[in-house]
C-alpha cells in the first residue's frame, strides 16, 4: 500500500500532463492557424496538415530542456522531494482547470504565463510552510524564489502588448498603401519581393526561435548558424525572390499563399519546440525527482540539488506528446472556439459582433476617432485623396458555405511576418515574450490599420480586446492563487488532498463542458 501511495503522485502528474496538452493546444492553436484560416489560403484540412507537420517536427526536435520547470522560478536545492512533488501537483491541477476555463469562453491566454505563475504560487506556499516550520523569518523567502523572472515576465507582457499592436498597425498601413486591395491585378514584381522578404523573416524566426537548443542542430552548428545568420538570410532572400518571380510570372501562382502556409508551419514548429515544456515539463521534472531519490520510499527529506542539472526529454515521450497535440488540433471544438474569437475581432466583413459594447470601449473609441479626425485635417487634400484611393475596399468572393474570408493574404502575411519577427527579437534579447500576446495584438493592430474597424463596430471589438487583455492579467493572478491554495491543501491533506483535487478537476472539466455548450449556443442565437 505504501508503494502504491508513493507512486500515486507520479501517475497523477502524467495523467494531468495529457489533459494539459489537450487544453493547452486548444488555447495556443490560435497562434499558428488563424492567419491561414482567416484568409482562406487553403482548405481547412490542408492548413491543419501543414500545422500538424510543423508540430510533429517541432516536437521531435524539441530541446526538451526543463530549466523553467526545475529551476526557472524556484531554487530546488532548498526544497525536499516531498516539497517539489507537492509544488508540481499544484501546478498541474491549476493549469488544467485554468486553461480549460479560458477555452470554454473562447479567450486566448498565455500558457507560458500561467505555467510560470503557477510554479511561483506553489513555490511561495511551500517556502512559507518551510520557514514557518523552522521558525525562520519570512524575509528569507527570497532564497526559495527566483522572483526576478516573474517580474521580467510581467514587464514583458506590457512591452509585448504595446509593441505588437503598434508595429502590426504601422506595417499593415504601409503594406496596404503599396498593394491596395487589388493585388491580383497589379504589383507582380513587388508582391514577389514582399513575399521573399516575409518568408525570409519567417525562416529567421525558425532559426532563432524554433530551433533554439534543438536536437536537430549540434551546439557547433547552432553557433555557426547564429553567427552567420545575416549572410544566410540575405542569400535566402535573393534566392526566394527569384523563385517567387518565377511562380508569379510563369506559373501564375500567388507567392503570398506560400508565405502564409510557411508562416503557419513555422509558428507551429516553434510552438511545439519551445512551449511543449509548459505542458510536460513539470511531470518530467517530477520523474527526475523520483530518479534523484533512487525511488526510495523513505527519501522524502532528500534535497533536490540535482534538479539544477540539465537534462533532456526522451524522444518517445516527445512523440507521444506530439500525437496528442495533433489530435487535439484536429478534433477539439474548444480550439475552434478560441480561434473564432480572434477571427471575429479581426474580420473585415460586417455581421453580428461577438462581444457587447461598454462605456469604457465607447470612450476609447470616441477619443481615438477625435485624434484621427484631428490628424486627418493636418494632411494635404491630395494625400488624403491618394490614401482613400489606395484603401478603396474590394468585395471578397463568396466561398463554400457562403462565407467570405476574414481578411486577405496581404494582411495574413503581415500578421505572420510581424509576429515571427517580434518573437525572434524577444528571444534573441532573452525576454520571455508570450507567443499568444504577440500574435493576438499584431492581428488587432493590423485589423484596425486595414480599416476593418469603423465607428459602428469599433466599440464592440475594442471591448472584446479589453476583455481578452484583462483575461491575460487575470491569468497570472489566478494561476498564482490557485497553485498557492492547492499546494497548501496538498501539504496538509497529503493523499486525501490528491483525491479531492482529482474530483475537483473532473467536476471543473465536466462543468465547463456544459458552460461551453451553453456559451456556444448563445453566440449562435
Amino acid at each position: 500500500m505504501d508503494i502504491i501511495l508513493f507512486y500515486l503522485p507520479l501517475v497523477v502528474l502524467f495523467a494531468l500532463a495529457v489533459s494539459d496538452l489537450i487544453v493547452g493546444v486548444a488555447n495556443d492553436a490560435v497562434n499558428f492557424t488563424n492567419s491561414a484560416i482567416g484568409s482562406h489560403v487553403a482548405p481547412r484540412w490542408a492548413i491543419m496538415l501543414v500545422a500538424s507537420i510543423g508540430i510533429m517536427i517541432g516536437t521531435i526536435y524539441a530541446s526538451g530542456m526543463l530549466e523553467i520547470a526545475r529551476k526557472g522560478v524556484m531554487y530546488p536545492q532548498y526544497f525536499t522531494f516531498d516539497n517539489v512533488i507537492i509544488i508540481f501537483l499544484a501546478v498541474m491541477f491549476s493549469d488544467v482547470i485554468l486553461l480549460d476555463l479560458f477555452n470554454t469562453y473562447g479567450l486566448p491566454t498565455s500558457t507560458s504565463v500561467s505555467f510560470v505563475f503557477e510554479l511561483l504560487g506553489g513555490a511561495v506556499a511551500i517556502g512559507i510552510v518551510n520557514l514557518s516550520n523552522s521558525g525562520a523569518d519570512f524575509s528569507q523567502l527570497a532564497q526559495y524564489i527566483n522572483s526576478d523572472r516573474a517580474f521580467l515576465m510581467i514587464f514583458s507582457i506590457f512591452i509585448s502588448i504595446l509593441l505588437a499592436f503598434t508595429v502590426g498597425a504601422v506595417v499593415q498601413f504601409f503594406t496596404r498603401l503599396v498593394f491596395t486591395f487589388r493585388i491580383k491585378k497589379h504589383h507582380k514584381i513587388s508582391s514577389a519581393i514582399w513575399s521573399a522578404c516575409a518568408i525570409s523573416f519567417i525562416v529567421y524566426y525558425i532559426l532563432i526561435k524554433g530551433l533554439k537548443g534543438s536536437m536537430l542542430l549540434s551546439s557547433q552548428q547552432s553557433l555557426w548558424l547564429h553567427s552567420h545568420a545575416a549572410l544566410f538570410i540575405l542569400i535566402f532572400f535573393l534566392a526566394s525572390s527569384l523563385v517567387f518571380i518565377f511562380l508569379r510570372f510563369v506559373l501564375n501562382i500567388n507567392p503570398l499563399v506560400v508565405v502564409v502556409l510557411a508562416g503557419t508551419f513555422a509558428l507551429a514548429l516553434a510552438f511545439a519546440a519551445n512551449d511543449l515544456v509548459n505542458f510536460v515539463g513539470v511531470p518530467l521534472a517530477g520523474l527526475l525527482s523520483y530518479q534523484v531519490t533512487g525511488f526510495d520510499i523513505h527519501a522524502g527529506a532528500t534535497l533536490m540539488d540535482d534538479l539544477n542539472q540539465s537534462t533532456r526529454v526522451p524522444v518517445s515521450l516527445l512523440l507521444f506528446a506530439g500525437i496528442v497535440m495533433i489530435l487535439t488540433l484536429w478534433f477539439s471544438k474548444k480550439a475552434r472556439h478560441v480561434t473564432k474569437t480572434e477571427l471575429e475581432l479581426a474580420r473585415h466583413s460586417k455581421g453580428k459582433e461577438r462581444f457587447e459594447s461598454s462605456k469604457i470601449a465607447k470612450f476609447l473609441v470616441d477619443i481615438n476617432f477625435l485624434l484621427y479626425s484631428f490628424a486627418k485635417r493636418l494632411l494635404p487634400h491630395f494625400v488624403k485623396k491618394w490614401i482613400a484611393i489606395r484603401y478603396q475596399p474590394k468585395k471578397h468572393a463568396k466561398h463554400k458555405k457562403n462565407l467570405s474570408p476574414a481578411f486577405d493574404l496581404v494582411r495574413a502575411s503581415v500578421n505572420l511576418t510581424v509576429a515571427s519577427s517580434l518573437i525572434s527579437l524577444g528571444t534573441s534579447l532573452k525576454l520571455p515574450l508570450s507567443t499568444t500576446y504577440v500574435t493576438f495584438m499584431v492581428a488587432m493592430g493590423s485589423s484596425i490599420a486595414d480599416g476593418a474597424w469603423d465607428i459602428n463596430n469599433a466599440p464592440f471589438r475594442v471591448n472584446g480586446v479589453l476583455i481578452v487583455i484583462g483575461g491575460w492579467f487575470l491569468t497570472g493572478f489566478a494561476a498564482f492563487t490557485a497553485a498557492f491554495i492547492f499546494a497548501l491543501l496538498l501539504h496538509y491533506g497529503s493523499t486525501t488532498a490528491i483525491f479531492i483535487l482529482i474530483l475537483i478537476s473532473l467536476f471543473s472539466v465536466l462543468r465547463t463542458r456544459q458552460l461551453f455548450r451553453k456559451h456556444r449556443d448563445n453566440i449562435r442565437t
